[in-house]
């Protein structure tokens, strides 16, 4: 595991160097940090174009256009509807009741092993670890969570994740992800840094990617609304 240590280390470093900003600067962008309390539904719905760019960037489009996904923590839908702009089925819920979708709690209330082809959200980050080791054995082929990405740090999520399972890919964004309570919102900013950690059942060692720039090319009209 020495080699997945070093990688990680890696990966760390180069992210933090990106991202670090002057401490002088308090701009909105930079203090808007995502801190949620324990008992929060942690809503913050993801712009459905980091969800496209998921597929068409990473996946490929072509490995799921016959495949089926679950959303387990879809919100109002911002990530369900694009995911099945190219998955042939997707199955959606959430713990909290937002108008989409059945409320379904992903950790309490588990769906079948093997379920699913795939299984993508962005989880309540205080939830990411056990939303992940819980989409291990629902899916079949693959898990992406969408996550800040400092969800590779910490000491609990080597031992209980990266240490035995290491993400097959890890995707950093090269553009922000901007976020926003409640809503969706093409004006937003954001000083964090996101990143698809992604899961492929049967796959050997882990890949660094980026995420190229393509927010322009894959946002649509009615994604705002």
């Amino acid at each position: 595991m020495e080699g997945w240590e070093s990688w990680r280390i890696g990966i760390l470093r180069s992210v933090k160097s990106v991202y670090c900003l002057p401490m002088q600067n308090t701009s909105h962008a930079v203090m808007a940090q995502r801190f949620e309390p324990k008992d929060s539904a942690d809503d913050f719905p993801t712009p459905p174009w980091a969800t496209r760019a998921l597929v068409e960037h990473i996946i490929g489009k072509d490995a799921v256009s016959s495949k089926t996904c679950l959303e387990p923590a879809c919100g109002r839908g911002y990530m369900a509807r694009p995911l099945a702009e190219y998955f042939s089925h997707v199955d959606a819920a959430d713990a909290y009741y937002y108008g989409f979708a059945p409320v379904r709690n992903f950790l309490t209330s588990p769906y079948e092993a093997l379920s699913h082809d795939w299984v993508i959200t962005n989880p309540p980050f205080r939830l990411a670890e056990e939303f992940v080791q819980r989409a291990m054995l629902v899916a079949k082929e693959g898990v992406a969570i969408l996550a800040r990405t400092v969800f590779l740090e910490s000491v609990g999520r080597y031992q209980s994740i990266f240490r035995d399972s290491p993400p097959t890919v890890f995707a950093q964004f090269s553009e922000r992800v901007p976020m926003v309570k409640g809503r969706v919102d093409a004006k937003a900013s954001t000083a964090t840094g996101y990143a698809w950690f992604i899961w492929k059942k049967g796959v050997v060692g882990s890949q660094l990617a980026w995420v190229p720039p393509c927010r322009r090319g894959l946002e649509r009209p009615h994604d705002y609304l």
